[in-house]
């Protein structure tokens, strides 16, 4: 494809050539379609896409729990999705040291994060290095949040007493 942006690698890597990288982080925990869709929209705008899963300890400190899947086994469903071309733990709270580590010209996100105070900084700092940030639409039928309520609910004791259940 031949896209407005994009950046020469260096002959021995892995990006020959002139393409536009693309990066889409996230924790993928409880894996799903919205994850899904994400990877496949991000994978149609760029030539190698990189999928950025955020370790347990970034998990603990941004969102106060660690995830239901070790990062181990999140990396490992991620880097076999088909769109997925390379998959990195991301293990830093900056994303410019991210891009640092890992080189990518669009950094992906779901439209929930854009107009957020954090959204608003980061494109102003990516956009000195010459990254884009481009938003997808947010699937708002699935989250791995709504997830991980069902199933603590499932395993929480004494459910059918609460909700009337007879068992």
């Amino acid at each position: 494809m031949n896209w407005p942006r994009g950046r020469p690698r260096e002959p021995g890597t892995e990006h020959v050539g002139t393409q536009r990288i693309g990066y889409a982080g996230g924790a993928y925990d409880l894996f799903h379609i919205g994850h899904l869709n994400i990877l496949k929209h991000a994978k149609s705008r760029c030539d190698h896409l990189i999928a950025g899963v955020v370790s347990d300890e970034m998990l603990k400190i941004t969102k106060g729990r660690a995830p239901m899947i070790p990062c181990a086994e999140r990396i490992e469903i991620v880097r076999h999705i088909s769109f997925v071309d390379e998959a990195v733990e991301e293990d830093v709270l900056d994303k410019l040291a991210a891009w640092r580590a890992t080189p990518f010209d669009v950094y992906f996100k779901g439209d929930d994060w854009k107009g957020t105070e954090r959204a608003r900084r980061l494109e102003v700092e990516f956009a000195k290095v010459g990254v884009v940030i481009e938003y997808f639409p947010y699937t708002m039928a699935t989250s791995s949040t709504l997830l991980r309520r069902a199933l603590e609910q499932l395993a929480e004791p004494n459910l059918d007493a609460r909700i009337g259940g007879s068992g």
